[in-house]
């Protein structure tokens, strides 16, 4: 891989970072917030109606993948990656200044929803033009190990908020930390936002995009009928992520408030657990990567569906009862090594499945739509569930996700050896036949 690629790697990976530490902080700091914006009361009930603004955020992710994904497809990729940090800056500066409940009533309730569609907007797009933009930037043959990086860059922002809130937890007190101290991420969110908008202003367009440009006059490009020509394609992409983005969620984002309200480990450790479990869940993306460049990339999700299926119920079942910082480690890490098989390359399978004037389109929405239909509401279902006093009901939910998804996965070909130059509209050889243009070509 050349310094050129490793330097677009770069770029983009350090933007995903920072939009998904933006994301993930208002999942992980939500226990010390939850109660400023509602009555004082219920505090699983504040939680979950907290987390309920957070799963309005998904729902919005549809909307931002359609916008954003039609400007990365015929305005570029650079142009989306640049929108879409702009618009997560402007979302974390609403939340730090966010008026609690005590000062405005509900109207705090209002901003920070205000905020989290904002966010939603911005991911909505973020994944797919950094998807795109990894994939693309990558050599033939290297494809699954650069996109790896978006994981990398994702898991690496989500570590940044967590080592943040331990810090935070062991310097200041627990008064400290829900009256004020929960706004510190954000601020430090909208700053990070700001340096990689400069980055990005002067990011390289792929060359992939960049040789197309004949066909970047096309009315149609990027557009939902272009789409609705791959429709097997966008429902591919639905299916084979129900299963993955309900089990990620589950073991990072929710990973924490499982182990400090459902194992009732102390809050500290709890977040000690889940920092130590995502970065050596961070380390396995590259290598995970690199091995589907080898053997292909239905190995590695059949290997995630499998494990997710019959793994899932006794994993959570054992995390409820680990009681101390070893026995929730190695469980959790246990988790997300069969979850890598998932994220390390479920960037670039998308990506593969698409032409190019199509691609960032192409895997937004429909990503967008599976997220906001199973990823957005997992820690919603998860919290339901234990208030009903039926806990265990999620373990099931989750492995049936991935159930659904292990069909999937059998039932697809192998996505490896597609060709990203194809720009036409003609059908994926990876989901079905192939008519006149580009052929596939191995890597």
């Amino acid at each position: 891989m050349g310094r050129e690629q490793w330097k677009k790697i770069w770029v983009g990976s350090a933007g995903n970072m920072v939009e998904w530490f933006d994301w993930f902080v208002y999942a992980s700091f939500a226990v010390y917030f939850a109660d400023a914006f509602f009555p004082k009361g219920n505090d699983t009930a504040n939680l979950m109606n907290t987390m309920g603004i957070f799963a309005v955020g998904f729902f919005m992710r549809p909307v931002g993948g359609w916008v954003l994904g039609r400007v990365g497809d015929r305005r570029g990729r650079k142009a989306a990656l640049t929108l879409t940090v702009t618009l997560m800056s402007a979302s974390a500066i609403l939340i730090a200044i966010a008026p609690t409940y005590g000062v405005a009533g509900y109207g705090g309730v209002a901003v920070l929803l205000l905020a989290r569609m904002l966010q939603g907007l911005s991911v909505g797009g973020e994944y797919a033009a950094s998807a795109t933009y990894l994939t693309e930037a990558s050599a033939p043959g290297q494809r699954g190990f650069a996109s790896s990086f978006q994981y990398v860059s994702m898991t690496a922002g989500q570590l940044v908020g967590l080592g943040l809130q331990i810090v935070l937890q062991r310097t200041l007190s627990e008064d400290a930390l829900h009256s004020w101290a929960w706004r510190i991420p954000f601020i430090i969110g909208a700053l990070g936002a700001a340096i990689v908008f400069y980055l990005r202003r002067n990011m390289l367009e792929t060359e992939v995009y960049a040789q197309d440009e004949g066909a970047h006059a096309d009315p149609a490009r990027g557009t939902l009928k272009a789409l609705l020509a791959h429709k097997r394609e966008a429902f591919l992409v639905i299916a084979l992520t129900m299963g993955g983005t309900v089990a990620y969620y589950t073991y990072t984002t929710y990973l924490t408030k499982y182990l400090s309200g459902s194992a009732g480990m102390a809050k500290p450790t709890a977040s000690l657990v889940s920092f130590c479990a995502l970065f050596l869940f961070m380390c396995l993306q590259p290598l995970a990567g690199k091995l589907s460049d080898r053997i292909g990339r239905r190995p590695l999700l059949i290997t995630f569906a499998v494990g997710s299926t019959f793994l899932t119920v006794p994993i959570m079942t054992l995390l409820k009862h680990a009681g101390s910082f070893w026995p929730a480690l190695g469980l959790s890490l246990l988790a997300l090594v069969v979850v890598t098989g998932y994220t390390s390359i479920n960037a670039c399978v998308k990506a593969e499945l698409f032409p190019t004037g199509i691609r960032a389109l192409g895997v937004a929405l429909p990503y967008a739509i599976a997220n906001a239909l199973f990823g957005g509401t997992a820690e919603y279902v998860a919290l339901w569930f234990k208030d009903g006093g039926i806990e265990s009901g999620y373990y099931w939910y989750v492995a049936g996700c991935a159930a659904v998804s292990l069909i999937v996965y059998i039932t697809m070909r192998e996505t490896r050896t597609i060709d990203l130059h194809r720009v036409g509209a003609e059908a994926d050889p990876a989901t079905g036949p192939v008519v006149p243009g580009r052929a596939a070509v191995a890597d």
